[in-house]
């Protein structure tokens, strides 16, 4: 390919892009951020550029992160052995001020700074902030078994998150939630997503996984699905393990105003951009049935 043929082609990248761009422009849209895309240096650098150009052209990126394996390597260090109960980590006084330190702060704070350099204003936040603006009931599981410090978002006040987009930065949030009286909360990074882009009324929720969206039973990417698809693939075992959760996380999101949810798979460079700005996208993209 020559130059010109090589510049061409970029040309036309940027055509197909416009629409979307054009669509999308003041929209908010809420990435929930893991796995891969956050353990490898080079998605990590690319993820941080994707997100900066998504604010350079009219979006409202809003970016809430996990860090489950990181949280787990320094319990590990430490001699704390984690329990987990239906995927859920038991989260005692202890264990909790793990989380926070590794949320809160070293993962949190990395985001920011990486979002920095490649040429955006990224703010980071924990639910504790602005009077605690994510709140959370005390999250049971099976047979009442008590998970200790898991929550379960109760009400999210999202004004703090309006301001900062509005001027411009993009919210940078780790799932730490609190309740009535003060305590801090373990949150799933899903669900906290999810909370999140209700109370905006997003556009997008964007889950990045370590897989390549949704999969038939042929193992074929699934490009796109309604509400009621993602209910019956569930019900006859299409869908298994952990995509089960995320697709109900994602579907109670468009139930509650989110315009769209995506799951896409953060192991790809760029996946972001390849999924909103092109015509085919790369994941699997959930869309309310047309009536």
């Amino acid at each position: 390919m020559s130059a010109v043929e090589e510049l061409i082609r970029k040309a036309n990248v940027l055509t197909e892009a416009l629409p979307y761009i054009r669509a999308f422009f003041d929209k908010t849209v809420v990435i929930k951020y893991g796995g891969a895309a956050m353990e490898n240096d080079a998605l990590k650098a690319s993820f941080a550029k994707d997100v900066t150009l998504l604010r350079f052209i009219g979006l409202r990126p809003v970016i809430v992160h996990g860090g489950g394996p990181q949280i787990g390597e320094l319990l590990g260090r430490l001699g704390k052995k984690t329990e987990f109960v239906d995927g859920v980590r038991v989260t005692d006084q202890e264990t909790m001020e793990v989380v926070e330190m590794v949320l809160g702060g070293q993962i949190n704070g990395e985001i920011v700074s990486l979002i920095g350099e490649s040429g955006g204003q990224a703010i980071g936040l924990t639910g504790k902030d602005a009077g605690g603006f994510l709140r959370v009931t005390r999250l049971l599981g099976a047979g009442g078994r008590d998970l200790g410090r898991v929550g379960a978002p109760d009400r999210v006040d999202v004004s703090l998150i309006r301001t900062l987009t509005k001027d411009g930065f993009i919210p940078v949030i780790a799932p730490i939630g609190v309740d009535a009286e003060g305590n801090t909360h373990n949150v799933n990074a899903d669900t906290a997503a999810g909370a999140i882009a209700e109370a905006l009324a997003a556009e997008k929720l964007i889950l990045l996984t370590d897989v390549e969206g949704v999969l038939d039973d042929g193992k074929k990417l699934i490009h796109q699905m309604t509400e009621g698809e993602v209910r019956r693939a569930i019900h006859s075992g299409t869908v298994k393990g952990g995509m089960i959760p995320k697709l109900e996380c994602a579907v109670h999101a468009m139930e509650r105003g989110v315009t769209a949810a995506h799951i896409i798979d953060g192991r790809l460079p760029h996946a972001l951009l390849l999924e909103i700005f092109t015509d085919v996208g790369v994941g699997t993209k959930l869309v309310r049935a047309k009536v």
